[in-house]
Order: C-alpha cells, then structure tokens, then sequence
C-alpha cells in the first residue's frame, strides 16, 4: 500500500512539473502558435521522461493549449479571432471582480511600490538608446501586477483559472515589426491610470481604466494580426 502510493505521488509529481515546464517554454516563446510538435520533441524540450510527456497530453488539450490533427499529430493551439475573443472576454470577468476587491485591500505601500515600479518600466521605454531586456522585464511587472490583484482575492479556483486563460493571452502575438517601446508605453501608462484611480479608491473608476486596458490590448493585438501573418514572434503585453 505504502509503495502504491509513493509510486502515485511520484506520478502526480512529475505530471505537474511536466506541465509547469511546459508553460515555462510557452512564457519564453520556445512554442509558438500553430507549431506542430512530436512527443519526442515534447520530451527533449520539457527534459522529462516519455511516461509524463505522455501524461500531460490530456491535461493540455482539456486546457486548450494544445489540440490532435488527425493524420499530423500534436499541434501548439492556434491563434485565431475565436480565441482572441474568448481569451480576452474571460479575462475581463475575471479581473472586474478582482479589481473591485484589490481597491479595498491594497495597501498604500504597495500602491507606492507599483507606481515607482511602472514609472521607471515607462522612463526605459522612452529613452532613446536600445534596451534589450525592455520587453521580458515589461512583461514580468505587467503580467506580475494583474496575478497579483487576482490572487488577492484569495480563490484558488478563480486564481488557476486565470493562470490558464493567462497562457492563451500569451500565445496571441503582436507583429514583430513593432518597435519594443510601442508595446510597453501603452501598457505601462494604461496601468499608472488604474493605479492613480486605486490610490483614490475609486472602484468604478479603477474598473473602468482596466477595462479599456484590457480592450486596448486586445484592439493591439487584433490590428497586429491583421497587418501581419506572421505576427508570432513577439507577445502580447497585457
């Protein structure tokens, strides 16, 4: 009995690091959109053994990030205006609901932290010489902040939920063309208006700034889409 139930553990252990290993790849942009993907190339890239990799199939299928053509096997989730739309409309409930509670909890401290944060993240992105880390920093304090007000709700439910449409919204690409700066200023002054409406605790107002945030980047990606087919190259800020 007690050996079953090691091997169990061991089973559910592996799955789950086989599956955070798999969104690490998606984060960093090692999977793209539409890519076409063999079990083996799954276990090399998730350096985990075949039995996990094998696995942990079902468990992105049922989360939507991965999908079996018949007759071409495994495919990475294609992006297309379907999932833009669903990805971005579960999103928005999601953050309504977080956001009125995150004006009640939030602590000034924190709100100063947030708000210095963001104003250095905008001060890097209009200076005028390269900055190679501007966009995986960006995304970093962006994507931190919303998980963040989610996660305060204190609903594990709610907060795994988001995490998993959070992966959709990441598989949605901006072009490529655009310059880094064009990305980050939008998200990074959109944020600094919902933050000043959070230091008011002005719920409606906070709730109305992240709206258009969210409508924004989504308009964003959508325009970026339609101007280039290859669009998957670089991610959508939130």
């Amino acid at each position: 009995m007690a050996q079953t139930t090691i091997r169990r553990e061991r089973a559910l252990s592996g799955r789950a690091e086989a599956y955070e290993r798999f969104c690490d790849q998606l984060r960093l942009a090692r999977v793209r959109p539409g890519q076409f993907i063999s079990q083996r190339e799954l276990v090399a890239l998730l350096d985990m053994p075949l039995g996990s990799v094998r696995e942990l199939i079902p468990r992105l299928e049922a989360a939507g990030l991965l999908v079996t053509v018949p007759k071409r096997g495994l495919q990475i989730a294609p992006v297309d205006l379907k999932l833009i739309r669903n990805a971005f409309q579960v999103r928005a409930m999601i953050e309504r609901e977080a956001i009125f509670h995150f004006t009640q909890v939030v602590t000034p401290e924190e709100l100063d932290a947030l708000e210095a944060d963001h104003l250095r993240m905008r001060a890097r992105a209009q200076a005028p010489q390269p900055d190679s880390a501007l966009d995986a920093d960006a995304q970093q304090l962006d994507w931190g902040f919303h998980d963040r007000m989610v996660d305060a709700m204190g609903n594990e439910i709610l907060s795994e939920m988001y995490r998993v449409n959070s992966l959709h919204v990441r598989l949605i690409a901006l072009d490529a063309s655009q310059i880094a700066a064009q990305r980050v200023l939008p998200a990074m002054q959109e944020h600094l208006i919902f933050i000043a409406a959070l230091r008011r605790r002005d719920a409606p107002a906070a709730v109305a700034a992240l709206m258009h945030h969210i409508g924004s980047s989504r308009q964003r990606v959508i325009d970026a889409s339609s101007n280039s087919p290859a669009s998957a190259r670089a991610l959508a800020f939130a």
